[in-house]
């Protein structure tokens, strides 16, 4: 019993840790930025070496990863373009029409949305536990993210926004239909080469290339793509195999969290009240979730 406690403990942490590597994007993207890239093409560096990378892992290791059937290439578009490509695109459009903290705060509707499209597809039991926990960890990303520039916030934007959220929730359903079938790894390579291949139109490439001459280009868009989009995708589809969708994408709002920390830490960027009433929110979220209270059935009922 002891073991298969701890097993499922490795999950939860793949999980969180795939939410603090999220959380680091602001690291690279800052600099990536300061350096000429716009959003889309911060994008494609980051999911196109992420791609490379994995993909040469695969070649080494075992090539038997990069098999897959072509019925079941639904999933992995699922998981690319309709997860990852278009949820950046969105959320990239909405902090152009309103702000960054408005489309944060719009982006962090996913769990909700996760724990809604479980329940109807996976049939997993609404608890008012799961409620109370959803409503703490959206609250906190609202506290976290803060909403004092908010700018002129239209109808338009805030459709977006949600839709950014629906796209980064479908991660979650279509790799938990991936992983009855596959690896972790080939979900997370497949998704990482339709999202490239998604994202290059919108990155205009010709200005791009001269760019990648730039050491310091290839440096900060190997540890965005390394650190910040191919060890966290891996770390939460491996966690995906041990730990229920609707609780994953709660314990990964760890993310704003972790890019707080570092706006304050490394870009002396202030700690308000908010921001902390956020943090604690967040993170008392996280354990609530994680408790198991007298009388309580596990994630697994």
């Amino acid at each position: 019993m002891q073991s298969r406690k701890g097993i499922q403990n490795i999950f939860y942490l793949c999980i969180l840790a795939a939410g603090v590597l999220w959380g680091t994007i602001g690291l690279f993207f800052n600099q990536l930025s300061a350096l000429g890239l716009d959003r889309f093409q911060v994008m494609l560096l980051r999911i196109g070496i992420a791609a490379v990378c994995l993909g040469l892992y695969i070649a080494v290791t075992n090539r038997q990863l990069f098999k897959i059937d072509l019925r079941d290439l639904w999933m992995f578009l699922g998981t690319g373009i309709c997860s990852l490509m278009f949820f950046n695109y969105c959320y990239f459009t909405c902090i152009a029409m309103v702000s960054v903290s408005v489309a944060a705060v719009l982006l962090y509707t996913a769990p909700m949305m996760v724990m809604v499209m479980s329940i109807l597809l996976f049939h997993e039991k609404f608890t008012v536990k799961k409620g109370i926990v959803v409503l703490m960890t959206f609250l906190g990303c609202v506290f976290v993210t803060g909403l004092n520039d908010s700018g002129n916030i239209g109808l338009t934007g805030i459709l977006v926004g949600l839709a950014s959220g629906f796209g980064y929730a479908l991660y979650s359903i279509f790799s938990t239909y991936a992983l009855k079938k596959y690896h972790s790894i080939t979900i997370t390579f497949y998704t990482f080469v339709l999202a490239a291949l998604g994202t290059l139109p919108l990155s205009h490439v010709p200005e791009l290339m001269p760019m990648l001459s730039n050491p310091q280009v290839l440096l900060y868009g190997a540890g965005l793509g390394i650190f910040a989009c191919m060890f966290p995708y891996l770390l939460y589809t491996r966690g995906l195999t041990g730990v229920v969708a609707s609780h994953a994408s709660v314990m990964a709002t760890v993310e704003p969290v972790v890019a707080t920390l570092i706006g304050v830490l490394v870009f002396n960027e202030g700690m308000t009240l908010g921001k902390l009433c956020g943090i604690i929110l967040i993170l008392a979220g996280i354990v609530v979730l994680n408790v198991q209270f007298p009388g309580e059935k596990t994630q697994s009922e």
